[in-house]
């Protein structure tokens, strides 16, 4: 027997065991408590946070380019004022 396969199945009958114990029911609650928690909370998603950092990353590099285009402008502007 490998070890990795060992591994699993000792976890696999470790989790058996702890099935039917008073520490399972203790952990539903308790992650019911906390998904109660969260959801009271205003909180969002990886995804949802991954998606805003990437559009305020596009609209960083948008504003820096114009930004230098104003730049380029009023300096052409200088002498015709």
């Amino acid at each position: 027997m490998t070890t990795p396969r060992l591994i699993d199945e000792i976890g696999a009958r470790l989790s058996e065991l702890a099935a039917g114990t008073p520490l399972r029911d203790f952990e539903k609650t308790l992650k019911a408590l906390a998904a109660g928690a969260f959801s009271r909370l205003d909180l969002v998603s990886r995804e949802e946070f991954e998606v805003q950092r990437e559009l305020l990353a596009k609209a960083r590099e948008r504003l820096a380019g114009l930004e230098a285009r104003v730049a380029t402008l009023e300096a052409g502007m200088d002498g015709k004022i």
